[in-house]
């Protein structure tokens, strides 16, 4: 086994080894031993008890008993699929890491995204920051890419990440709600943890509620180092950008989706990868020089700051693609192990005090969840590349040690596994100068706490601003306690008198009559309307009947295929449904079955039979859709529903009897994502 992994190159392949398929296999016992029976307990006589001696019944009842593990604390809520990196361009000059230096091979992947606050079995689409965590199989071992959606962080010092967690989680008294912060602990914290104002702009804004895990950006957070072979550094932070572009739920969906589809961001992926729309990201970097450690007016090892990328542009050095589906979630997805530490050489650390209790966290917490020091050697946390160290034992331990040694200096080995020097690919930490006298304090570069949560307000756009707006007083119009509300108000003057007097109307606090930061400036780069805009592998609820226009309904599902849309039918019934012309097409879906939020624009066609309930059912369908400022489209008879519903010439409203000049349209409305100007009409 051993030798045989040496040799493996691909971490699919390293897989297979482990794989089980058990169609068609004979029952047996974990032991191997083929079992007659696997319906009756053995017993003393047909109504006696069950005895003792039925190791059968023993042994599958106790693995059932132990069967689960501790969920994660936070990012409990998770889905990963496999993929693969590949450079764009050589990085020797930073780095020394082998996979960013060699722009022809393919490196690895594995990827986690998750939300932060919910429990496993909570839904997909709450408020929250998202968890994008990237395991990348390198041939000098595993890095670990720990990001998020969001770039910033709550807190500045790791001491504080237990208050934070503590404090959105549901409340210790009757353990409610799951998976929100619109509770008193959490705006408490906020409100005396003024570092917190940043992050909770981002967690405001429409970043919290993804569209899907395929248009989401991640972020490293902190400020890492670059270290090239010439042990010279750079300060970096890393970027992942969606090719799909960067696009989310608006908040009316997002509260509907967690009834009609609590997956529904697993089912999305998932389907995806399937289909053969494999999710795309594009790996970028923002590099500093030492030397411009402080040109930034900011402290550059706060994680509640940004590097605005207006200020320091984003390099974008290659591309990553998820093209594999997990064979079994628990064993890979619920199993794998990511920890901020796992890095290669010319990838190195600094002194941001949440990054270095990171450092600490994420091994103690697997030792828990796993059950000992030797989960790296799970399938899905293993290397490509063999490990050689005197680590020994302990639970679960799989490896099978040669030889007597165990320990390091030692002649009977001839002092092996011996350590590597760094001109040869040992990893050795950058010799930053460091002193200083022990002290728990926090320096005076990072009480700037609301200039860039000011900038993140500055840069939206009027509906993201609405939306802002709303949030919070969604959040702050379920906290109890009327002090806290009025303390949050007074906290986010500092960021903007127009957000906190907006909010503080709705949820019966006294407006400021003063405050804000004083920032002007704006970064374009923060809003998602400068993302790109694609039509591809977007959903579109296509709505008819019997009698359909056969030859013009394929010719406009035929175009829409070609521009990647995916379009699904919804009928009276699942199954057939007929068209003229012999045109036949099969309905996935009926309205008991489907919802708008499931899809991002809508084409109806109807047909010559259809029923007062479906006319009803479509009516309502149309009218949320539009409602949620998503397209809609609509040929030969579906065009008179335009008119039952006033929508006709309103905007992202295509129809047209022209099928080719319709389906243009059509597609570029579908790219458009939202049609925010609705507001006003």
């Amino acid at each position: 086994m051993d030798k045989r992994q040496d040799e493996k190159n691909s971490k699919d392949e390293q897989l297979k080894a482990f794989r089980v398929d058990d169609k068609g296999k004979a029952l047996t016992t974990n032991q191997g031993l083929k079992m007659s029976e696997d319906e009756f307990s053995l017993k003393a006589g047909v109504r006696g008890p069950t005895i003792m001696e039925d190791f059968h019944f023993r042994e599958k009842l106790t693995h059932f008993d132990h069967e689960r593990i501790p969920e994660r604390v936070v990012h409990a809520r998770g889905f990963a699929v496999h993929g693969e990196f590949q450079l764009y361009k050589n990085m020797k000059k930073y780095t020394s890491a082998k996979f960013l230096q060699d722009t022809s091979k393919k490196t690895p992947v594995f990827v986690r995204f998750s939300t932060v606050n919910g429990s496993r079995g909570s839904a997909d689409t709450a408020r929250d920051a998202r968890g994008f965590a990237t395991k990348f199989y390198t041939e000098e071992g595993n890095y670990d890419l720990v990001a998020n959606n969001i770039p910033v962080f709550f807190i500045q010092d790791a001491i504080k990440f237990p208050d934070v967690v503590h404090s959105f989680k549901p409340e210790p008294d009757n353990d409610i709600p799951q998976a929100s912060t619109a509770h008193d602990t959490f705006w408490d914290f906020v409100a005396n943890n003024q570092e917190s104002a940043h992050m909770i702009m981002w967690i405001m804004s429409d970043r919290a509620i993804p569209r899907s895990f395929r248009m989401m950006e991640g972020f490293g957070v902190h400020a890492f180092r670059f270290v090239n072979d010439e042990g010279k550094a750079h300060f970096v932070k890393f970027h992942w950008k969606p090719v799909l572009g960067t696009h989310s739920l608006v908040w009316d969906e997002a509260h509907k989706l967690m009834g009609i589809d609590p997956d529904f961001h697993r089912n999305d992926i998932w389907n995806a990868v399937e289909q053969g729309f494999y999710p795309e990201y594009e790996l970028g970097v923002q590099i500093l020089a030492e030397e411009d450690e402080f040109s930034l007016g900011f402290d550059i090892l706060d994680s509640t700051k940004i590097w605005p990328e207006e200020d320091i542009p984003v390099n974008i050095i290659g591309k990553m693609t998820l093209n594999r589906n997990v064979d079994n979630f628990f064993a890979e997805t619920e199993q794998v192990a990511f920890h901020v530490g796992n890095v290669v050489p010319g990838i190195d650390f600094t002194n941001d005090p949440l990054l270095q209790g990171r450092l600490f966290s994420y091994t103690d917490t697997q030792l828990i969840r796993l059950g000992g020091p030797n989960f790296h050697e799970i399938p899905i946390n293993r290397p490509v590349v063999q490990f050689h160290n005197n680590q020994r034992e302990g639970y679960h331990r799989q490896t099978i040690n040669l030889g007597k040694v165990s320990y390091h200096r030692n002649s009977l080995a001839g002092n092996t596994p011996a350590p590597v020097p760094p001109e040869k690919g040992g990893y050795a930490t950058y010799q930053e100068k460091v002193e200083g006298r022990k002290v728990r304090a926090r320096s005076e570069s990072f009480e700037d706490h609301f200039s860039q949560a000011t900038l993140f307000w500055n840069s939206m756009t009027n509906h993201e601003k609405a939306h802002i707006i709303e949030a919070f007083s969604f959040e702050l119009g379920k906290v109890k306690s009327q002090s806290v509300r009025q303390q949050v108000v007074d906290m986010f003057a500092n960021v903007s008198v127009e957000l906190a007097t907006a909010f503080a109307v709705n949820i019966g606090a006294a407006p400021p009559e003063e405050g804000g930061s004083g920032v002007t400036k704006s970064s374009p780069a923060l809003s998602q309307e400068n993302t790109p805009k694609s039509a591809e592998t977007r959903r579109v609820a296509v709505i008819l009947t019997d009698g359909f226009n056969g030859p013009e309904v394929n010719d406009v599902l035929e175009k829409l295929m070609t521009s990647g849309v995916v379009p699904e039918i919804i009928s009276e019934r699942i199954g057939t449904v007929r068209g003229t012309d012999g045109v036949q097409l099969k309905a996935q879906h009926t309205f008991l079955t489907a919802k708008s939020v499931m899809f991002d624009a809508v084409y109806m066609i109807r047909g010559s039979r259809q029923n007062k309930k479906f006319n009803k059912d479509a009516a309502y369908f149309i009218d949320e859709a539009f409602s949620h400022y998503k397209p809609i489209g609509a040929t030969g008879e579906g065009i008179s529903w335009l008119k039952v519903n006033h929508l006709e010439g309103k905007p992202g409203v295509i129809s047209g009897t022209d099928i080719g000049a319709f389906t243009e349209e059509f597609v570029k409305a579908i790219a458009a994502h939202r049609f925010w100007e609705r507001v006003l009409v």
